[in-house]
């Protein structure tokens, strides 16, 4: 059961972004769109009827898409591990997402896998993807990327993410 929905933070796209996520990922829909009202978008300066937030499921996995404006930016620091699990799978979300996106990591063989890559799709969402099948039901993860000084703090911080989570485990060291 999934217990954290990721928030994804979207400048005025995020509608068309949940739209096509969903398009691309089998067992997905939408679930739930809010949209502003005259109050909500005076105060927010988005338009009256413009989604405020889209809930939305990849794969099985829920997920939050919101249309906050151009205060933050989505970046590679958190990206969404895709395990397609064949290569026709693999293929096809690497193609949809690649367009008009930013390609990191070409699809390929690498040290770690016979058919990974990493690439940012138009909307600036960060995407690995991995051939591999896995035991967990969850195909899509998110994965935190640690870099420069707090590159050597990994394990730290998953220590200290899995005591404040109940039922947390740490799969890999």
């Amino acid at each position: 059961m999934q217990k954290i929905t990721p928030f994804l933070w979207f400048d005025n796209n995020a509608e068309e972004a949940v739209n096509f996520y969903t398009s691309l990922f089998s067992d997905s829909k939408i679930l739930t769109i809010t949209r502003y009202d005259e109050t909500g978008a005076k105060a927010s300066g988005q338009k009256a009827g413009s989604a405020m937030t889209v809930e939305f499921k990849l794969e099985g996995q829920n997920f939050t898409a919101l249309n906050g404006g151009p205060h933050f930016k989505l970046n590679q620091s958190t990206s969404f591990f895709v395990y397609c699990e064949s290569d026709e799978k693999i293929e096809k979300i690497y193609n949809k997402l690649s367009e008009g996106g930013q390609i990191l990591f070409p699809l390929d063989k690498y040290d770690w896998s016979p058919r990974y890559a990493w690439v940012i799709d138009r909307f600036g969402l960060s995407w690995q993807l991995d051939v591999d099948k896995i035991n967990n039901q969850q195909k899509i993860l998110p994965a935190f990327l640690f870099v420069n000084d707090k590159v050597l703090k990994v394990k730290e911080a998953v220590n200290y993410y899995s005591t404040i989570f109940p039922d947390s485990k740490i799969m890999m060291e």
